[in-house]
């Protein structure tokens, strides 16, 4: 079966690991050929970047992941995480007790961290990038700003500095603290929508944003969501949902409350007020993931009563 053929019968996020299967010189002809040309007509363009990754590891064959050089790879893990839709459970101590291959200090407790996870890395993390500053690209540059898209990738580690770019509106540079919680955020928010735009992340050819005028600095802001207990808030780190958690709340707020505060940003579908160790907290449903980052970006380290909220993305299916 021809590159093409696969490809046309492909989701278009799967090119990059069908592309790893070839040697150096097919893939750079793959992507001379490919580059830019659309998987049905009209649509699904395809851009092709090389990865940084020297080869792909599959470990199962299924609609997330293929061998095509060894069909005997089993479906899924036997006896799998109870969290949909998390792997293989040894997966980040293979980066430990590989030689080749060694999990970044950034990482911290390994354990603490597979365990956040549901017991290893979501599929497609590595946990073995180092580059630290993120591309975003097709943002809405109407909407948006630093503050804003602190407040989205803040949910994935912590931020150390904001640049849009504005000989380019819709571009801007978001620097992690690291090269693990960089990757976390473009594994989750790739092709995520916000303002009615659908989000594009790729590893910034720079290192780091360098200090300027017009570079907002988030490194020393309480506000950054992995000062404390790090590897505990990883479990909260997910694709947009419809649900969001809020937490910080005063202790006298209303469901009412709440949704005078977000029904700016779309349908409120369901509300849920509750206490977890004496701290009033809420679940809030909306109709769409899209409202759901929206309320996300515009309202976490907003005021209520003069509290502080913070909201996350919530794993919950309803209410």
């Amino acid at each position: 079966m021809d590159l093409w053929r696969k490809l046309s019968h492909s989701r278009s996020r799967l090119v990059f690991s069908l592309l790893s299967s070839i040697n150096r010189q097919s893939a750079m002809q793959a992507r001379s050929s490919l580059q830019g040309r659309n998987i049905y007509d009209g649509c699904c363009q395809l851009d092709i970047q090389f990865s940084n990754l020297s080869e792909l590891q599959v470990n199962y064959n299924n609609e997330r992941s293929r061998d095509f050089t060894n069909p005997s790879l089993p479906t899924e893990q036997r006896g799998r995480s109870s969290q949909h839709g998390y792997g293989d459970t040894g997966s980040l101590y293979a980066l430990q007790s590989s030689g080749a291959r060694v999990a970044f200090p950034q990482m911290g407790n390994t354990a603490a961290i597979a365990a956040a996870f549901g017991g290893g890395l979501p599929p497609g993390v590595t946990g073995t990038n180092d580059r630290c500053t993120i591309l975003v690209t097709n943002l809405n540059p109407d909407k948006i700003d630093e503050d804003k898209l602190f407040n989205l990738f803040s949910v994935y580690g912590n931020i150390v500095r904001i640049k849009l770019l504005r000989n380019k509106p819709d571009h801007a540079l978001v620097q992690m603290a690291d090269g693990f919680q960089a990757e976390l955020a473009v594994h989750f928010l790739k092709g995520a929508l916000l303002f009615g735009n659908k989000l594009e992340l790729n590893f910034s050819k720079y290192t780091n944003i360098t200090p300027a005028p017009d570079t907002h600095e988030y490194a020393g802001s309480s506000l950054n969501r992995f000062n404390n207990n790090a590897a505990k808030n990883y479990k909260y780190c997910c694709s947009p949902t419809k649900m969001i958690h809020l937490s910080s709340l005063p202790q006298d707020i209303t469901e009412d409350e709440i949704l005078t505060h977000l029904e700016e940003h779309g349908t409120i579908m369901n509300t849920k007020l509750f206490e977890v160790n004496g701290k009033r907290q809420a679940l809030v449903m909306f109709e769409n993931e899209e409202q759901a980052t929206e309320a996300l970006v515009c309202k976490h380290a907003s005021t209520i009563d003069r509290s502080t909220i913070r909201i996350s993305f919530s794993q919950l299916q309803s209410i």
